[in-house]
């Protein structure tokens, strides 16, 4: 399908018709657009000059960018909520482990303070002097 004979090519300087130029030799400007009109949602297939179809394939092109932002946006809050849960269970986690260590340091202090008082109780009773031992009862 060729361009109407009255549409002038801004490549030239509008010197020169797009037909003419198709005519002489293929014009990389001139391409087929297919897919959906982002408006209406029905099928496009049209053939023209992409200086034309800027305004259309810049529309498309925005669309495509919001799309992608609300993706993005959609899985930033999914990861934020991930990490939230993550670091409330490490910290529930850790504060359970804090707990488990000072009951058992707590423990092991006990059982050290025990310990010293037994050997200070034993330090404090008199040792029976050898003479008061009686060997013959045994």
């Amino acid at each position: 399908m060729l361009p109407d004979p009255k549409i002038r090519c801004p490549a030239t300087g509008f010197t020169k018709s797009c037909r003419e130029i198709l005519g002489e030799y293929d014009c990389p400007k001139f391409v087929r657009i297919s897919g959906a009109n982002a408006n209406t949602g029905e099928a496009v297939d049209k053939v023209g000059c992409v200086d034309g179809f800027l305004p259309l394939l810049l529309i498309e092109n925005s669309q495509q960018q919001r799309q992608t932002a609300a993706a993005v946006e959609s899985f930033r809050n999914e990861t934020v909520v991930a990490n939230e849960r993550a670091v409330h269970a490490m910290g529930s986690g850790l504060t359970a482990l804090a707990n488990a260590v000072e009951r058992t340091t707590n423990e092991f202090g006990d059982a050290v303070t025990r310990a010293a008082l037994m050997v200070q109780h034993e330090r404090a009773q008199p040792s029976p002097s050898p003479a008061a031992i009686d060997f013959k009862s045994s």
